[in-house]
């Protein structure tokens, strides 16, 4: 990384799902095929009383639009409960490859997943990755992809919102 040029000359950002209470939610898909690694940061704001959780699962695909989606594995999870007065984010292993967002009333979280290309089913021509998440009460979820370093380089970074 280059502490001279704008963060984002070297990374590209991707909305996933902007910020809504999921439900029957299908958070779009992010390309990997110029990046190395995609980070998905995973925010959460719990209302005063009701809240679920929601689950979280991580899926991967043949295109952007979900040709032959099937689950991608995985074992931990970087979660800070406590997003309102620390930054801390804090190791957290991962059963069956989901975990649920914390379900505490009045509550903000951040949950932080890393996926690297070699993740991917790259023989099966799988390049594409999306967070999945679960149906939730009186809770809003927002999901954005942060992908780099960039395969190649060249004037612009890769495009991660084509196949």
């Amino acid at each position: 990384m280059n502490p001279n040029a704008f963060l984002a000359e070297q990374v590209k950002f991707v909305a996933g799902l902007v910020s809504t209470t999921p439900n029957s939610t299908v958070p779009l898909y992010a390309s990997m095929k110029g990046y190395t690694k995609l980070t998905a940061v995973i925010t959460v704001i719990n209302e005063a009383a009701g809240v679920t959780g929601s689950d979280i699962t991580l899926h991967q695909a043949t295109s952007r639009a979900g040709a032959n989606e099937k689950e991608l594995s995985f074992d931990m999870v970087l979660a800070n409960l406590e997003a309102g007065s620390t930054d801390t984010l804090v190791e957290t292993e991962v059963a069956d490859d989901t975990f649920t967002t914390d379900a505490t009333a009045s509550a903000q979280a951040v949950y932080v997943l890393e996926v690297k290309d070699t993740d991917l089913d790259t023989n099966g021509g799988f390049d594409c990755v999306r967070v999945g998440t679960g149906d939730a009460a009186a809770t809003v979820i927002g999901v954005t992809y942060i992908l780099w370093p960039a395969k190649y380089g060249g004037a612009e970074l890769p495009s991660a919102m084509s196949d």
